[in-house]
């Protein structure tokens, strides 16, 4: 577990932009069971959820078109509801970062780590921005 003093600024750099945090099994329950779209950010303090995971979710909300409901998981801070988010993306891997878009409570895009990972976060926005214009 990373000391919260650690994680604050990872955690705003998601929450200043409208994501909501989901810190047990219930909260992610009940984000993945709302109506519409919800994208689950699983953040990170690896690097490349500062350069290019974060930055990317917080571009493609530029899009006309965007998901109805942002929610956010930190890796290795909650546990419990990291692995809940993660029960929800089988059979994808655990991976961290990762992002999943869900529409009325089904997984229907995925970025693993290894599409993030030297990725820029406009080509991560790109490929969020197409998913919403698909499914939102």
């Amino acid at each position: 577990m990373y000391p919260a003093e650690l994680v604050k600024p990872m955690r705003e750099d998601l929450t200043n932009v409208g994501f909501q945090e989901l810190h047990t099994e219930a909260e992610v329950d009940e984000a993945i069971a709302k109506k519409g779209t919800t994208l689950v950010v699983v953040n990170s303090v690896c690097g490349c959820a500062a350069a290019n995971a974060r930055p990317g979710a917080r571009i493609s909300l530029q899009n006309s078109k965007r998901p109805d409901n942002l929610v956010t998981v930190f890796a290795g801070v909650d546990k419990e509801a990291t692995d809940k988010a993660r029960s929800y993306m089988i059979p994808f891997p655990p991976s961290s970062p990762s992002m999943a878009l869900f529409k009325d409570g089904e997984l229907v895009h995925m970025l693993e780590r290894h599409h993030i990972e030297g990725r820029p976060a406009e080509m991560i926005a790109e490929n969020l921005s197409g998913a919403y214009d698909e499914f939102c």
